[in-house]
């Protein structure tokens, strides 16, 4: 049996991967520490999923540890798929670089009181738990059979965090107030429970908008809670999250109703997130695909209901369909974006309030450019 078959290998080569990268924090030393001693395989389903090109083929670790450890130790920014829904991903293995980051941005202290949105695994507890301590860590998830293997996976690692069964949209009030509150799944609007559970000056670390996630710290007076992206993440919807039709559907086979020459280089679409970040800012309903062949960009952009339109940087030309013409959106969105000094996605931060509900500024809370997103 070679080296790559062993899941001890694939963790020493992501600790390895991760120093290369620098993404181990200074600050947070206790989360490689934690890594160590909690290895990701331990959490891991017996069978992981992966896409081929055309779809979702599963990786069992009995038929084929290899390419199983593969899966759970891709790189540090590959998640590992563990649940299909309908043929799509449903429950994940995060990329470990975006746990690192999230765990960093939570402040996360021994003793803290912490609630997790999203068992999954069970992998995020238990690493929780090894910081703040057994006992304080208690992690809603709404699907009952991940919550039974979460628990066992914990039990096997001697952990001792609670997994209860529930709407992670309602937080855990019975365990309330909580010094740190995490999500492992994207929203579009941050559940004013998690606020409401969250003692005056905790932490809220909650991936939005399925592209990055943001450290939220609730007033002195409860009534609000707010704080700056902290990084770039791509995290499944929260499964309440319906209705979105994908870029097929929204295409349809008819024929274009708009057709004019492109005027703007697609390269900044495929390649600068922080352009990708203040788009989705500014266009919330709205999903850009790109795809870079021989230095051609193609762009496939839609509202998710019923409008549509294609870029395509070979051609030169844009087609478009719908009530909503999104090539005019999307060039009046990345004009603006340049006339504010092109502003990095750490720029932008979110703000939750009772009363008035979310908004999502730029580079001031108070005084800069404001996007309320309901």
């Amino acid at each position: 049996m070679g080296e790559r078959r062993e899941p001890e290998a694939g963790w020493r080569g992501l600790d390895s991967a991760m120093a290369a990268a620098g993404c181990w924090p200074e600050r947070s030393p206790w989360i490689r520490e934690a890594m160590a001693g909690l290895p990701r395989h331990h959490f891991a389903a017996e069978r992981l999923w992966r896409w081929d090109g055309h779809a979702y083929r599963p990786v069992d670790r009995a038929a084929d540890p290899e390419g199983w450890v593969a899966e759970v130790y891709g790189t540090l920014h590959d998640a590992a798929i563990t649940q299909l829904a309908d043929g799509l991903p449903s429950s994940s293995l995060s990329a470990p670089s975006i746990v690192v980051d999230m765990l960093d941005s939570l402040g996360l202290e021994p003793g803290h009181r912490v609630l997790e949105l999203g068992a999954g695994t069970g992998w995020n507890a238990a690493l929780l738990a090894q910081r703040a301590g057994s006992g304080q860590v208690v992690s809603v998830e709404v699907d009952s059979g991940l919550a039974a293997a979460a628990r066992e996976r914990l039990e096997r690692a001697g952990v001792k965090a609670a997994i209860e069964v529930g709407d992670g949209s309602a937080g855990w009030p019975a365990g309330a107030p909580f010094d740190r509150v995490i999500a492992t799944y994207a929203v579009e609007e941050v559940p004013w429970a998690w606020v409401e559970q969250t003692v005056p000056g905790g932490r809220i670390v909650v991936p939005w908008g399925q592209l990055g996630n943001v450290a939220l710290t609730v007033a002195a007076d409860g009534r609000s809670a707010s704080g700056w992206v902290q990084g770039l993440a791509t995290f499944m919807p929260d499964r309440a999250t319906t209705g979105a039709l994908a870029w097929q559907q929204v295409r349809g086979g008819g024929p274009a109703e708009r057709e004019r020459p492109l005027t703007r280089d697609l390269a900044p679409l495929h390649d600068n997130w922080h352009l990708r970040f203040a788009l989705r800012v500014a266009m919330p309903t709205v999903r850009v695909i790109t795809k870079n062949e021989g230095g051609a960009v193609t762009a496939w952009v839609h509202d998710g209901a019923s409008s549509w339109a294609t870029l395509d940087g070979s051609a030169g030309m844009t087609w478009g369909g719908g009530p909503r013409d999104l090539v005019a959106e999307l060039d009046h969105a990345r004009t603006h974006w340049t006339e504010a000094g092109t502003p990095d996605y750490r720029d932008f931060g979110l703000t939750v309030e009772r009363d008035t509900g979310q908004v999502v500024w730029c580079k001031d809370p108070s005084a800069g450019p404001r996007w309320p997103t309901a």
